[in-house]
C-alpha cells in the first residue's frame, strides 16, 4: 500500500476518527454489530437517554458509518460496514498490548 497523502489522512480523521472518537458512539457500533436496532432499543441496551443516542446516531449517520431503514413508522439503524468492528477490535488489542508493555516495563 502506498504512503497516504495528507489530504487522505485529513479525510480519514474527519470522517472516521472523529466519528469513533466518543466511547458512547463506539458502544453504539458494538450494539449495532449484534443486530440492527431502533433508537429506543439502543437507549435501553446502553442504559442511555434516547436523545443522547439520537445525537450520536446522527453523527454516525452523517459519516455513513451507520445506515437507516424505515420499517413502518420505525427507523432501524445498522452498520454500514461491519469492518468497523474489526478496526475497533484491532485498536482494543493494541491498547491491551501497550498497557501490558507498560506494566512489564515498570515491573
Amino acid at each position: 500500500m502506498e504512503f497516504p497523502t495528507l489530504d487522505e489522512l485529513n479525510l480519514l480523521h474527519e470522517q472516521i476518527c472523529q466519528a469513533v472518537g466518543d466511547p458512547k458512539r463506539i458502544q453504539i457500533l458494538y450494539a449495532l454489530h449484534e443486530k440492527p436496532r431502533h433508537v429506543t432499543a439502543l437507549a435501553e441496551a446502553l442504559n442511555t437517554p434516547q436523545p443522547t443516542i439520537s445525537r450520536h446516531l446522527a453523527i454516525l449517520r452523517q459519516r455513513n458509518i451507520v445506515l437507516t431503514e424505515r420499517v413502518g413508522t420505525a427507523v432501524i439503524y445498522r452498520l454500514a460496514d461491519p469492518r468497523i468492528i474489526t478496526v475497533l477490535d484491532t485498536m482494543r488489542q493494541l491498547l491491551r498490548d501497550a498497557l501490558e508493555r507498560r506494566i512489564n516495563t515498570v515491573a
